[in-house]
């Protein structure tokens, strides 16, 4: 397949770099001290089994995805409609959008920007960072979930070729809920703390704030109709085992001093539960927080 990444940063240089390793046309979209390293000396993957320097193309602009079969569509939540614009003169009608963002609305927001292209959600699974120009460094796990659409069983077989286990499931709403829920509960206490998971579940009282936003999460979810596929809780306490080390997004964005995608994360959590009438008073501190530190930032 010919495939593009829009917005190439550490979870799009994953996804796009196994691709092409396994043989795949990819071009990354990225800025310009990645796309100046890759050009320079390919990207470099530290991964958990392997840590090679891939070849692949790198651009600027929105222009590499021209003529893709598909677009791993990377932004931050905050850019999904600029950059939908932006990709849109360049998409075949038929080449798919795959969104791999955090936040639960991304894929049905760019619809109306895309309207006459096929584009699916996507539920991403796997732990990484840029660690600088042109290297990636992945601490753990690599998993996909993707919607039924235009193709998506086409590119689901690519994927998996490529080692990326990848299923196709009818609740991606649901499981993109569960992510959100994980991402709740660790994304701003790791970005208030600047430290990782693992040392963030020892401090005390912690579990217990992470119990409380997973418990406001599902009262949300529970009063949208979504069915979260999985026991919340549990799989809360499980992630910390598979990426101790790991910071988070919202962590590595503030350290960076750029925005963040908490108003997707818990701020979303919050502006939903008002429109449903549910109290989310952990998720609205923990938001409010990491607002605050934004702006020091």
């Amino acid at each position: 397949m010919k495939v593009a990444v829009m917005g190439a940063g550490a979870v799009g240089c994953y996804f796009g770099g196994m691709l092409a390793r396994a043989g795949h046309a990819v071009t990354l979209i990225a800025r310009p001290q990645h796309v100046e390293a890759v050009r320079r000396d390919g990207l470099r993957m530290e991964t958990k089994t392997f840590d090679e320097q891939v070849r692949l193309e790198a651009v600027t602009d929105a222009s590499g995805a021209r003529g893709a079969d598909l677009v791993l569509f990377c932004v931050k939540s905050m850019d999904t409609e600029s950059a939908g614009r932006e990709l849109k003169p360049f998409l075949r009608p038929d080449t798919l959008v795959l969104c791999l963002q955090n936040g639960v609305d991304n894929a049905d927001r760019l619809r109306t920007v895309l309207p006459e292209h096929p584009v699916a959600a996507a539920v991403v699974y796997v732990a990484t960072e840029m660690a600088g120009p042109g290297h990636l460094k992945h601490h753990g796990r690599g998993e996909l979930v993707i919607e039924p659409a235009l193709a998506s069983e086409r590119v689901a077989e690519a994927l998996r070729a490529a080692a990326v286990p990848t299923d196709i499931s009818a609740n991606v709403r649901g499981a993109l809920w569960l992510k959100l829920i994980l991402n709740c509960a660790y994304n701003a206490i790791s970005a208030i703390a600047q430290k990782p998971y693992g040392e963030n579940v020892r401090g005390e009282g912690i579990w217990d704030v992470m119990r409380d936003v997973v418990d406001e999460c599902l009262a949300v979810a529970k009063a949208d109709g979504v069915h979260v596929p999985a026991d919340a809780h549990t799989a809360t306490r499980k992630l910390v085992e598979g990426m101790p080390s790991q910071y988070s997004s919202t962590a590595q964005d503030l350290a960076r001093g750029k925005p963040t995608e908490i108003d997707f994360l818990n701020g979303y959590v919050v502006r939903r539960g008002q429109e449903l009438g549910v109290p989310t008073p952990a998720n609205r501190v923990l938001w409010a927080l990491v607002k605050l530190l934004e702006k020091k930032a």
